[in-house]
């Protein structure tokens, strides 16, 4: 199907406060430590690399990026700081590691209303499950069709809204785009 990132670049203008919820990059299927210490494979590297250059291509560098605790998570997020540099704020959480979709909406209500652009950087099924939560019942059925699959690794899914983070509830947020690494070629 593919998304044009600068179509989106051009609908995200119009919004106060954009969210991007993404799923981690590409892992190895096992670590010797368990599922928590599962390392990004080469091909996750570079899917990481990739959307952070094309979220600074669309001029959506996070002002905050709240982040799993877990090892592939983690390393997604160092590799994407290369691209986005000192800019945002990182606070690591193992509550997107274990929390399940309260755990998103806790950020949000943490989040302070200066920040423009909000990055929540976790793991399936929670990215893609409160993805449906905040949609607003509008959005568009063929993007609310693509969270029913879930996020594939490195998945972005971004959300609009002119209220603050700490105001946004159940369907607060305009679904502006559900986008895989390879829309960023």
């Amino acid at each position: 199907m593919g998304v044009n990132p600068n179509k989106v670049a051009k609908r995200v203008k119009g919004y106060d406060h954009i969210l991007i919820i993404m799923r981690h990059a590409k892992a190895e299927p096992f670590h010797a430590e368990g599922d928590y210490g599962r390392e990004l494979t080469n091909k996750g590297l570079k899917q990481a690399k990739k959307v952070a250059k094309g979220l600074t291509d669309m001029k959506l560098d996070p002002d905050v990026i709240a982040c799993s605790a877990a090892t592939r998570a983690r390393q997604t997020c160092a590799k994407m700081l290369k691209t986005f540099g000192d800019k945002p704020k990182v606070d690591y959480h193992q509550s997107l590691y274990e929390g399940g979709v309260q755990a998103v909406f806790d950020e949000l209500a943490h989040a302070k209303e200066k920040d423009r652009v909000l990055m929540v950087l976790g793991h399936e099924p929670t990215v893609s499950i409160a993805s449906q939560w905040i949609a607003s019942s509008d959005s568009d059925s063929e993007r609310l069709d693509l969270l029913n699959l879930g996020l594939q690794t490195a998945g972005v899914v971004i959300f609009g809204s002119d209220k603050p983070f700490d105001q946004w509830q159940v369907h607060s947020g305009d679904l502006l785009a559900v986008m895989s690494s390879s829309d960023f070629d």
